[in-house]
């Protein structure tokens, strides 16, 4: 949908150069995977240089010479940090991001110190893997995760990856809570479930695509209320691609790709698209099977 909206917004007929927009957008989603974890290791890193100039310092006071290092010497951070095949992965996708531009690692690293949650973590007698491990996920859910500054740097970034963040965000997570090192190793989530997942993706946009205008006379002017010039160019994308998915691919149930595409449009347009969608598609849907143009293959997609 986003390939296809901006497509529209440059006036390109590049086919080509559009799908390796795609494809290069989708794959974009590893590194904002290592970017964020890399968040985790360079706050350290960041802490282990303060507290190293600290003592070093003219007026060292005795809290400086004998600093608490119980952030630094977090036991998941240190088993990250050592890493190999975390640190391979960044060195191949050239994740280095923060150490080009350390200031948002620095404002969050103060952000991190002021909150309760650290002082609460620091003050602790308690030293166990367990504990450093719920540390760090709180950091991360409740004051990385949420950081509006972080969210500036990724948009200037790159524009697509704050739809991404959310899944990202969430996936990291989910391994984060789940990291046991004798255990579990870490490892960068695959964007695609399978080559068939891949494919899909391409058809989808191909089809779309290369179909606009016939997928656009089955809808203009069921739309009484609407004339096409008025209805959002989000929306009449996806009629577009819910169109195309009913008509062209055989293995996806026709009430999947209503729901899917009512929710998209609840996510990214106007506050009525999930409504107006709803009821276009649903009439789209019930004329297609009628005249035989929808057909569904495959066990319990017989409709």
């Amino acid at each position: 949908m986003q390939t296809i909206y901006a497509m529209h917004q440059r006036g390109s007929d590049d086919l080509a150069k559009e799908e390796r927009f795609l494809v290069q957008s989708v794959d974009a989603i590893a590194d904002l995977y290592l970017l964020m974890v890399s968040i985790l290791l360079e706050l350290r890193a960041k802490e282990i240089d303060f507290l190293e100039k600290s003592k070093n310092k003219f007026l060292a006071t005795a809290e400086d010479i004998k600093p608490n290092t119980k952030f630094i010497d977090n036991s998941l951070l240190d088993w990250l940090s050592n890493h190999p095949g975390l640190q391979d992965e960044l060195e191949q996708r050239h994740i280095s991001h923060w150490q080009r531009n350390d200031d948002c690692i620095l404002l969050l690293l103060q952000e991190m110190k002021q909150s309760d949650l650290y002082m609460t973590y620091m003050e602790s007698d308690e030293r166990s893997f367990i504990e450093d491990r719920q540390f760090i996920c709180n950091l991360f859910e409740k004051v990385i995760a949420p950081n509006e500054i972080l969210y500036g740097f990724l948009e200037d970034y790159r524009l697509t990856w704050l739809d991404d963040l959310p899944l990202v965000n969430t996936e990291l997570l989910k391994q984060l809570q789940k990291l046991n090192p004798a255990k579990s190793n870490f490892s960068v989530p695959k964007p695609y479930k399978d080559e068939d997942d891949h494919e899909f993706m391409i058809d989808l946009f191909r089809k779309t695509v290369l179909n606009e205008k016939k997928l656009i006379a089955l809808f203009e002017g069921k739309t009484p209320n609407w004339d096409l010039e008025r209805i959002a160019e989000i929306d009449t994308i996806l009629v577009k691609m819910a169109l195309c998915e009913m008509l062209r691919f055989s293995s996806v149930p026709v009430k999947v790709t209503l729901n899917e595409y009512v929710e998209i449009a609840k996510e990214y347009s106007t506050p009525k698209s999930s409504v107006f969608l709803n009821g276009l598609l649903d009439t789209l849907a019930k004329e297609l099977k009628e005249s035989g143009d929808i057909v569904k293959t495959g066990r319990g997609l017989k409709e």
